[in-house]
């Protein structure tokens, strides 16, 4: 069955080289700048197959072919990506951009992990990739508390 005929949504990751090469040497002039365009070049590439805008969802791809600055720049101006007009999916938990930043081992890894998912919502992600799953819906739960307020 085609992708095209499932109604499914697409989610389309940022990634360059493959992935036994894709940390050996990633470099960009403009981290944020180059990931969307290479979003928007899949977002075109789905539509000439039929696969509608609707239906696409876009992840920034953090820790896939970026070194921690480049991931640390991505998420700063992550809200730049919006102008592609499709939710964001991001992904970061326990990943080694929180280790590398804070010195610390997979396993404590929680409160860096809480801290970017609690940031990417106030830079408009629409879906969170955890593994803490009960910790980061406290986390969203209060933002959304706190934002519906009058």
């Amino acid at each position: 069955i085609c992708m095209r005929q499932t109604g499914l949504p697409v989610c389309l990751m940022h990634m360059l080289g493959e992935p036994g090469d894709m940390q050996d040497n990633p470099q960009y002039r403009d981290v944020t700048k180059e990931v969307g365009e290479f979003l928007a070049e899949r977002m075109a590439q789905c539509a000439a197959v039929g696969i509608g805008s609707e239906r696409i969802i876009l992840d920034p791809g953090f820790g896939f072919a970026k070194t921690l600055q480049h991931n640390l720049s991505l998420f700063k101006h992550m809200d730049a990506l919006h102008v592609l007009g499709r939710p964001l999916l991001v992904g970061v938990s326990r990943k080694s951009m929180i280790g590398q930043a804070l010195n610390r081992p997979v396993g404590e890894r929680l409160y860096g992990g809480l801290a970017l998912a609690a940031l990417a919502m106030t830079k408009g992600a629409k879906i969170l990739r955890v593994h803490d799953v009960a910790e980061t819906v406290d986390v969203v739960r209060m933002i959304t508390a706190v934002e519906s307020a009058e």
